[in-house]
């Protein structure tokens, strides 16, 4: 049964408001680490890499505000998976944070090159990642499963594009040598958002559970293939694609 206490709703209550702060603040590096890429402007990416210190401050705020609801409350059942979940919540977002500001690094060495026709999926990859960051963080305030689940099929979106830019940038670095740095840079930022998409996909998944009480029983949609890849595009069957994840930081 599900506390009456005014003060513990208060308490929850708090603990939504700073995730959704986070979350909001997570959506906002993303959009301005692209607008500086784009803009190619190394002082745009700054402003981003010290954005995420309030991420990482407002991630401790909920750590500890998780620790004192359970030594006060001593939580069980449906209180203690909402609490739990917050926490995993916090984390993922501060997650994406990290992966925003990876991106915001690399535009200082990308602005001193000579642009790559290739990076402009990019920003499309963004938006979509974007969309999926701010459509499960209303799956989280509105308890929305159908909403969360939706955000966990869409992951496929970005993973699509991603394999596609992976492709294309080594096929230009094949025929222009001269751009391979370049290339690599912009491999590294897709992957970052690629796995800014995982991260909002884990965390639908911890909203149907902290909603439902049990883990989504469908096969979870994965569509990074670029493990398998050889650069003339061929596949290969000995190749583990879980190492997508661990490739391209």
């Amino acid at each position: 049964m599900r506390h009456t206490v005014q003060a513990y709703d208060q308490e929850l209550n708090h603990l939504q408001a700073i995730l959704t702060q986070m979350g909001g603040l997570a959506e906002q590096e993303l959009a301005k680490a692209i607008e500086a890429l784009s803009a190619r402007d190394p002082e745009a990416a700054a402003l981003v890499i010290a954005m995420d210190k309030k991420l990482d401050a407002l991630e401790l705020e909920a750590d500890d505000h998780v620790i004192q609801m359970i030594a006060r409350r001593s939580p069980v059942a449906d209180d203690l998976r909402d609490i739990v979940s917050a926490l995993k919540i916090a984390s993922m977002l501060e997650r994406i944070g990290d992966f925003a500001k990876n991106i915001a690094k690399r535009v200082t060495v990308i602005s001193e090159a000579a642009p790559v026709k290739p990076a402009l999926t990019i920003p499309r990859m963004a938006q979509e990642a974007q969309t999926m960051v701010r459509e499960v963080l209303e799956a989280y305030v509105e308890k929305d499963t159908a909403k969360a689940v939706k955000v966990w099929r869409s992951d496929d979106r970005v993973d699509a594009l991603y394999n596609s830019l992976f492709r294309e940038l080594l096929t230009y670095m094949m025929e222009s040598p001269s751009s391979i740095t370049q290339s690599t840079h912009l491999l590294f930022i897709a992957k970052n958002i690629e796995r800014i998409g995982d991260q909002a996909t884990n965390i639908a998944e911890v909203i149907y559970f902290a909603v439902e009480g049990k883990a989504l029983e469908d096969t979870r949609p994965k569509g990074d293939m670029t493990s398998f890849a050889s650069v003339e595009g061929s596949e290969s069957t000995s190749a583990d694609p879980e190492h997508s994840k661990d490739s391209l930081q």
